[in-house]
């Protein structure tokens, strides 16, 4: 009964969210207005036969990860979001763990920042929302799972990200984001998978662990960056972090000077898409 009546929510959710309020294009003839199951798929990072056993009630027990995806997908409110978990049979993340729900107003605000690469992630720097133009500067995030889609791993345990670093830059970068982790960390010290992503850092770089046990002090700051593009090549953008008060979200921002060909080549990547973006 759970699991039914889980899949009749997700569905009964699905079917009153446009495309174009998914930030999604709405061409083609469409039986109904609201999203299709590969599309909800798509935004929420999952398998479409997953929503679908979801949907009619053959899937039990969804993850957290999923519901808060699904969630997220849709466009929950936080009433909604809460709804969604009692339904999956979970208890809601409290205020002791990372927040992960995005506020309906900062999707809005991603909706209108389409010539914009723009990304959401949570205060353990996890990504969370990426708009298409992001995701064709920095590397399509739609297969990343678990601590693939965490920066902090990347950078550190990971393959890194196309920002060009001085050795100078590198280490100013690695420290204040330790730095973020560790104050991120003091706020949330319930979260357990907070607990097992810095432990796991610890085991798998010397170089965090170094930081981490030095008590490194550091903070992020808007700067001006060197994304090294494998099709449209280099690109010097400024990069700036802006915080969403009350739920502890960042909101990543990469923007071009105008009229330069840095701003050009920006425009590209939206006419490009991630589609031909594959990496050599």
């Amino acid at each position: 009964m759970a699991a039914t009546e889980f899949g009749r929510t997700v569905r009964r959710w699905r079917d009153r969210v446009s495309p174009e309020a998914a930030g999604l294009p709405a061409g083609g003839h469409r039986r109904a207005a609201g999203l299709r199951r590969e599309e909800l798929a798509l935004l929420a990072g999952i398998s479409v036969d997953y929503v679908t056993r979801l949907e009619q009630g053959r899937a039990a027990n969804p993850s957290e990860q999923v519901v808060e995806a699904l969630g997220r997908a849709l466009r929950l409110s936080g009433a909604e979001r809460e709804h969604l978990f009692h339904v999956a049979g979970l208890v809601p993340p409290g205020r002791d763990t990372v927040p992960a729900h995005i506020p309906p107003s900062v999707h809005r605000l991603l909706d209108r920042l389409t010539g914009t690469p723009v990304a959401v992630y949570d205060a353990a720097w996890t990504l969370l929302l990426a708009n298409p133009l992001y995701a064709a500067l920095m590397g399509d995030p739609s297969g990343w799972r678990g601590n693939e889609r965490n920066g902090v791993w990347r950078n550190f345990a990971g393959p890194g990200s196309r920002v060009r670093h001085t050795p100078e830059a590198r280490r100013a970068f690695e420290t204040a984001v330790v730095a973020d982790l560790r104050a991120t960390a003091s706020r949330y010290p319930a979260d357990q998978r907070l607990r097992r992503l810095i432990a796991e850092l610890r085991a798998n770089s010397d170089r965090f662990a170094e930081l981490w046990d030095s008590g490194a002090v550091g903070r992020q700051e808007s700067a001006r960056k060197i994304v090294d593009h494998p099709q449209v090549g280099p690109l010097t953008l400024d990069c700036d972090v802006l915080s969403v008060a009350g739920s502890d979200l960042r909101i990543m921002i990469y923007t071009a000077e105008p009229d330069t060909e840095d701003a050009e080549r920006v425009a590209l990547l939206g006419v490009l898409g991630t589609q031909a973006l594959v990496e050599p």
